[in-house]
Order: C-alpha cells, then structure tokens, then sequence
C-alpha cells in the first residue's frame, strides 16, 4: 500500500511539473495579457525592470507609423548603414520608403532599418526622445529607451506587463498590425522573411517581435486571435520562448467559451411609438450574437440601443429600427440589427373644429 501511495504521489508531481509549462517557467518574466480589456490572465515576475532586445522596435514601428507619410521616399545615409547586429542590408545611396523599412525592421529586425527610420523622422536624439515620450503617454513608468534598435544600454529597458500594454495599443492600428503579420514580402529588391516562428507555428497568430541580446537573453512578443478575442503574450530572457508561448496562449484561450448573447428573432427590447394604436413595439434581433467570455466577464457584459429614442406610427413590422451594442467596459464585444417585431398603427387623429362644427349643424339640421 505504501508503494501504491509513492508511486501516485510521484506520478502527481510529474502531472504537476508538466502542466506548469503553461506558465513560463524558464522566462525570468512573463505575462499574458488580453489585448482589447487589458485583463493579465497570467504573469511571472511581469513588473520586473529587465532589457528587452529588439521587442523595442515595436515602439519604434509604432512612433514611425503615427507620423505618417509612410509611402515617402528617402536615400540611405552611410551612417544609417554602420551599426552592429541583425540587418536588412540598406546599402549607402539606395532609395526606398518608409514603408519599405518598416518590413526591414520589423520583419528582418534590421538593426540598420532602426536608425533609417529614427534619421528619417526627426534624427536619432529627437526620435528616440519621442518614443520616451510617447511611453510617458502611455504610462508605461518603468519603460526607458536609449536607442531605437534594442542594442544593450544602461538604462534601456520595459517589463513584460508593460510590453504587453504598448503591443496591445499598438495593434489596433492597422499598419502595424498588418506589418507584423506579415510572413514574408518581397520589397526594395530584397525578399524580407519574418523570423518570428509563432506565425507559422501557432494556430490564429498575428504577430508581434523577436529579440536577443547576450545580455538580455531570448525576448518574444507575440500576439494571438481567436474567436474575436485577441492575447498578447511576452516572455523576457526566456531560453524555451517558443514552447513557452504556445503553452501560455493555449492555457489563456482555454479560459474563453461561446456565451449566447440573444438568439435570431428574440425580442430584446421595445421602444416608445407616437400617436400609434399601441404605446411600444417590440425590438427583435437579425442575427445569433455569439461572443467568447472568461466567467468573470460574462457578469461584465452591458447593453444598449442604437436608434431613435422613440418613433412615430406608423410601424411596419420587419423594418429595420437600429443596432443593439453589447461592450464589456470600454471594449465593444458585439453589435447586431434590430427590426420592430410588429406592426403599430396609427391612430386616427380627432377632428378639428370646423369638422365637428359641421357634424353639429348637419345633426342639428338634419342635413
């Protein structure tokens, strides 16, 4: 019986030690983060001030995009080109836009495309000013940069819960996101390949940025979407990052199941109608509304209508009326159209004076 016991205490903690790879062990930092709420569905020493390698090309992807004019053309200084590190090539006196660079960098993390881009938009000073500042902005206290490429320096360094803040709002800008989900482009006569692994990898990635110093360890932001929710995971000084984030997105996921909002054809609310034979009308809806919530958001969700505050008969039953607008906070979740569920009348209006004067006389006289 004793042995029976060892034997499933021992199995119990190799169950143990196995599932905690969903948890990032081997990261000195870790958290995963959903990118639309900014709820941590897990972190590991996440506030821990660590450098970050070539994860800050993300704010530096970030500063060059919300300046714009990303289709403009420059011609690549020398200085641009002598730096140490991952490039994309740039060679002295080519010619090629913004745009083209930011692939370069983002894709390639070209060392050399980070101070094209910082020299091209304000100089080297002036931009990697800006993206302090813009990390002021955000609130990120414990983020300071001293270089737009990641190199090692004294004071150039984020967490990973502060990574992840800046990814998430970095997503939701288009050209960024489509930058960073980009596998491979060919472009400035060179075909870019994005080193990051996890888009070939795992299942609804959609980026974000790999990065390795000898000082800083293996560094990895990634990003994932499912079922209309999107995660952002981040691991710093990570030896096993690939595995790591796979495992973190995948325990995270599990947490989100469909939640029914309202069905096809439910009635889901009524509004006022003027001067019809009834005094409201059913709101019915086009469409299922199925979401993915965690448990503790499904208590979260809030309602509310689009459309007129009332309306005046009459009502054609089936005709479209608004949209009903399910957020979850800030974060909108769903929207569906609504249509009246019946017809409304409208009531005859009483007659004016000079009718009833006329019906007087006519009764009176029997006219």
């Amino acid at each position: 019986m004793r042995f029976w016991r060892r034997s499933l205490l021992t199995v119990a903690v190799c169950l143990l030690a196995l599932s905690g790879r969903a948890y990032a062990m081997s990261a000195r930092s870790a958290v995963v983060m959903d990118a639309d709420t900014g709820a941590v569905r897990y972190a590991h020493n996440a506030d821990e001030v660590l450098p970050m390698a070539s994860t800050t090309k993300i704010m530096t992807a970030l500063v060059v995009i919300e300046q714009g004019d990303l289709d403009r053309s420059y011609t690549v200084k020398p200085e641009y080109t002598r730096t140490e590190g991952s490039s994309m090539y740039l060679k002295p006196g080519e010619t090629l836009t913004i745009r083209d660079t930011l692939y370069g960098l983002m894709l390639m993390s070209g060392n050399d495309a980070a101070l094209a881009l910082a020299g091209e938009c304000g100089g080297q000073e002036a931009f990697v000013q800006a993206m302090n500042d813009k990390a002021q902005a955000l609130g990120l206290t414990n983020t300071h940069f001293e270089n737009p490429n990641g190199l090692d320096g004294e004071t150039h360094h984020t967490t990973a819960h502060e990574l992840a803040q800046l990814t998430a709002y970095a997503l939701q800008n288009p050209d960024f996101r489509e930058i960073v989900s980009t596998k491979s482009i060919t472009c400035a006569g060179r075909t870019m390949v994005n080193h990051n692994k996890m888009l070939t990898q795992y299942e609804g990635a959609i980026g974000v940025k790999t990065g390795y110093t000898k000082k800083c360890g293996r560094c990895l932001v990634s990003a994932a979407e499912r079922n209309g929710r999107t995660l952002v995971a981040v691991t710093l000084n990570d030896p096993d990052d690939w595995d790591d984030h796979a495992a973190m997105l995948d325990d995270a996921f599990s947490a989100y199941a469909p939640v029914t909002l309202h069905q096809a054809g439910e009635t889901v609310g009524d509004v006022p109608v003027e001067g019809g034979t009834q005094p409201r009308v059913g709101l019915t809806a086009d469409h299922d509304a199925i979401v993915y919530l965690t448990d503790d958001e499904r208590e979260q969700v809030t309602d509310s209508f689009r459309g007129r505050r009332f309306v005046y008969a009459t009502v054609a039953g089936g005709d479209y009326y608004g949209e009903i607008v399910y957020r979850l906070g800030d974060f909108l979740i769903k929207t569906d159209s609504l249509a009246y569920a019946g017809d409304v009348e409208q009531i005859e209006p009483p007659p004016s004076i000079w009718e009833r004067l006329i019906e007087f006389f006519k009764n009176l006289f029997g006219w």
